[in-house]
């Protein structure tokens, strides 16, 4: 079977908890596992917060293990209680469907769903046609409410109040483990580490209901050198779709990391070889620029595909050479000639207040002219049709007037 995909996934850092751990590396190491990760369906795409847990996917299938992508069409309905501070919507059946399609075109990207090489199930297959006695008498039963509200998940809540409906959540959880364990064989649950009580919860029963090895594993969440979630930008949430998150600003937001943060990315992110990424990443000087560029080329190849990142790659070296026919390119309607209104137009800013602020601070320029707050676009800019914006020194856009 090759390598052992579990010194594979330690050497790169991504298991933070393991339970039964001598087992299971020996598990891995002698037999195919089918594995599942639980993915919630509440948008029609995964974020950079899922980013991690797909690459982990993708190890495991290049090692010979079978991936079961789990969406959680019936959970989704209750909310996840884990840090959060507010119920989740509940969402209807359509949209959860939508919301599935969107997501295995998304993860074949990571992994291969064909001849049954891995599996997207959800759970509302078996969850919606409970019987509530009998899932009371059959799992309820295993479960201690004194050991329940340990879980961090709930301790957090306990605080602002937490509904019956939430605190179900942990059972269907590993109720969903046991139904795929009987399904399918799948004896191991991946996921986050804030899911740790939830995912040891799922082997628990089904140890103690079929007396059958099952195991619990966790990756580190994906956060910064200062501990905060990586993935949020001005603009909201960092998207795997492009139409959400522009490729172009995808890679710019891995090319603008902190130099802490890129050997960490590389090593979770990408198929680099270790090796390399050590080297690359040893001198923390202005090498680190194209230990960068280097990443951010690579996860927008494995979330875009090859020719989309040639293409980013030669629009940002476009960008920073002052080369405007490959910049990226956004479009204005004629008769938009005040710079705030352009800044917020072509997605430079939040709001006036923000895009005043940008350029009262020197931060804007139009061709090679800083403007102030009340610019007005000269007739001579109009005449071209194009120009040339500029947001600080590393966002540059071609904007056409139309």
């Amino acid at each position: 079977m090759g390598r052992n995909v579990f010194d594979i996934l330690k050497e790169r850092d991504f298991i933070k908890q393991v339970v039964f751990e001598d087992e299971l590396y020996k598990k891995l190491g002698e037999e195919s596992v089918t594995f599942y990760i639980g993915f919630d369906p509440t948008a029609d795409s995964l974020h950079v917060g899922h980013f991690v847990q797909l690459m982990a996917m993708a190890h495991m299938q290049r090692a010979g293990h079978r991936p079961i992508a789990l969406i959680g069409g019936g959970t989704g309905m209750v909310g996840d209680p884990s840090g959060r501070t507010d119920m989740r919507s509940l969402m209807t059946p359509e949209t959860v469907r939508h919301n599935c399609e969107a997501f295995k075109k998304q993860m074949s990207r990571f992994i291969d769903f064909s001849d049954g090489k891995a599996l997207m199930v959800n759970n509302a297959d078996w969850l919606l046609g409970l019987n509530y006695i009998d899932f009371l008498r059959d799992v309820g039963s295993l479960f201690s409410v004194n050991r329940m509200l340990t879980a961090e998940c709930y301790k957090q809540r306990l605080e602002k109040g937490l509904t019956f409906l939430e605190f179900n959540y942990m059972l269907m959880q590993s109720y969903d483990f046991l139904v795929l364990y009987e399904k399918y064989g799948c004896s191991l649950q991946l996921g986050g580490d804030d899911q740790w009580s939830n995912i040891l919860s799922g082997a628990d029963l089904i140890r103690r209901k079929l007396n059958k090895p099952a195991f619990a594993l966790t990756f580190a969440l994906l956060t910064t050198s200062e501990g905060t979630k990586m993935g949020k930008t001005a603009k909201g949430a960092v998207w795997l779709d492009a139409e959400k998150t522009s490729p172009y600003d995808f890679y710019q937001y891995w090319r603008n990391i902190d130099d802490n943060d890129v050997e960490k990315c590389m090593k979770l992110l990408t198929f680099m070889p270790v090796e390399e990424i050590r080297e690359m990443t040893a001198h923390k000087d202005e090498r680190m620029n194209k230990a960068k560029i280097r990443l951010a080329y690579e996860v927008t190849k494995i979330v875009h595909g090859e020719e989309i990142a040639d293409s980013v790659q030669a629009q940002v070296a476009a960008s920073f050479s002052n080369d405007s026919e490959n910049m990226p390119k956004r479009e204005i309607s004629a008769g938009t000639d005040d710079i705030c209104d352009i800044l917020v137009s072509v997605g430079l800013a939040k709001s006036r207040g923000e895009a005043r602020r940008l350029a009262e601070g020197g931060g804007v320029r139009v061709n090679d002219k800083v403007v102030e707050a009340g610019y007005q676009l000269d007739d001579g800019v109009k005449a071209d049709g194009k120009f040339v914006l500029h947001k600080g020194k590393k966002v540059h856009l071609l904007i056409e007037i139309k």
